[in-house]
């Protein structure tokens, strides 16, 4: 794992070389946090779509229409577990926070298993507003929002072929704990204490 995890460091560290610098007006912006509404899903639907769409442009095959869909948005937000960060009243980015989780997760040797923790979902920046902060700024709300709630710890996965994911859940503080092979292929498992 060691050997894959410095390969996948390498090729984010390249490719953020070529990535803008965190400027611009994205980074003067607050980011509003609040539970998604079904007034928002097919907006919701339409991020996706395009995020999708940007991924395969760079040869990141980790969703499709399988998954994530409408039907599992639909779901979250009857659940009250997705949620959709604004700026200026925009939907920048989205994501879901549970305590769910696929089985695969029962075999990770946690470093909090103690801890009260929540696992965050399917996260997403809108195309557009990629490699602006906004990604980052948004996990900084998560994490402020469930230190509020007196959640300890953060689990999560990225699909092991996406870079972006890598570059940003590394500068956020995740810890890379376990892995899985999914349908998409091998995953990283994270975890992080908040603090």
């Amino acid at each position: 794992m060691n050997a894959r995890i410095k390969v996948l460091h390498k090729r984010a560290s390249l490719l953020s070389k070529r990535i803008l610098t965190m400027k611009g007006e994205a980074m003067n912006k607050k980011i509003i946090v609040s539970k998604a509404e079904m007034d928002d899903l097919s907006e919701i639907v339409e991020i996706y779509e395009k995020a999708i769409k940007h991924m395969n442009e760079c040869n990141i095959n980790q969703w499709d229409e399988v998954y994530p869909n409408e039907n599992i948005f639909f779901k979250d937000i009857l659940k009250k577990q997705l949620y959709v960060g604004r700026m200026d009243e925009e939907i920048v980015s989205v994501f879901c926070v549970n305590t769910e989780y696929n089985e695969s997760y029962d075999t990770v040797e946690w470093q909090y298993p103690e801890l009260k923790y929540k696992v965050i979902h399917r996260f997403c920046v809108k195309p557009e507003y990629q490699n602006q902060g906004i990604g980052y700024a948004t996990m900084q709300v998560i994490d402020e929002r469930l230190k509020a709630k007196g959640v300890q710890a953060v689990r999560m996965d990225y699909f092991s072929e996406n870079p972006y994911a890598q570059k940003l859940l590394q500068k956020v503080g995740f810890d890379v704990v376990g892995e899985a092979t999914w349908r998409k292929g091998l995953f990283y498992i994270l975890e992080k204490k908040l603090v």
